[in-house]
């Protein structure tokens, strides 16, 4: 009879998360796992397999959160559509200059350094980014059913944009970029978005 684990598997897979996000996944070993935990090495890979098996949680995982926390955002009324279009641009901005640590989104980290080599990786990126997209276009339709834009732009084309410039300013806070940079970029982004004639 096998017995049951006695730690708190979320928090081992967010102290992980904290070594892949901080290192990055060549430079994390599971040793250096192991001792943030304070898991031995066997407990680790009982439980979650190997460093890439545990990797791929992790990166699911957070995928999973931003996307939630994404709909959580941008969900709601028509009326409401366009505050929280504004609000979700300017917040990814905020986290995004707030990252004194310059560590990035892990979806995009992640991606960048293994989707080439690893299909589980780059299908899981993939399909968070296509859910973003579907949700950007959900609340910029609200936000033309309610009359803040323009009726006859492409709502799939105007949420392609305002995705490329999220990853945009998280890539330039990542390079160093500072708060009233990545501020102007997300007021500049809702500028240009097309309203309708008068």
């Amino acid at each position: 009879m096998a017995r049951p684990r006695k730690f708190d598997e979320q928090q081992v897979l967010a102290t992980a998360r904290e070594q892949f996000w901080a290192r990055g996944y060549a430079a994390t070993r599971m040793d250096d796992i192991a001792e943030a935990t304070g898991l031995g090495k066997g407990s680790l890979y009982g439980a979650f397999g190997g460093k890439q098996d545990l990797f791929h949680r992790v990166f699911d995982d957070y995928c999973t959160s931003v996307v939630d926390a994404t709909a959580q955002q941008l969900r709601g009324d028509d009326e409401d559509a366009y505050s929280r279009l504004s609000a979700h641009i300017h917040a990814v901005a905020a986290a995004s200059a707030a990252d004194t640590a310059q560590r990035g989104c892990l979806l995009a980290k992640g991606t960048a350094e293994l989707a080439e080599h690893d299909r589980t990786v780059a299908t899981r990126a993939h399909t968070a980014i296509e859910t973003l997209h579907a949700l950007l276009k959900d609340d910029i339709a609200a936000c033309q059913r309610n009359g803040d834009l323009d009726a006859d732009a492409d709502p799939g084309q105007l949420a392609a944009l305002v995705l490329a410039v999220l990853r945009g300013i998280e890539a330039l806070a990542k390079a160093g970029a500072d708060e009233k940079t990545l501020t102007d970029i997300a007021r500049t982004a809702l500028a240009v978005l097309p309203r309708p004639a008068n």
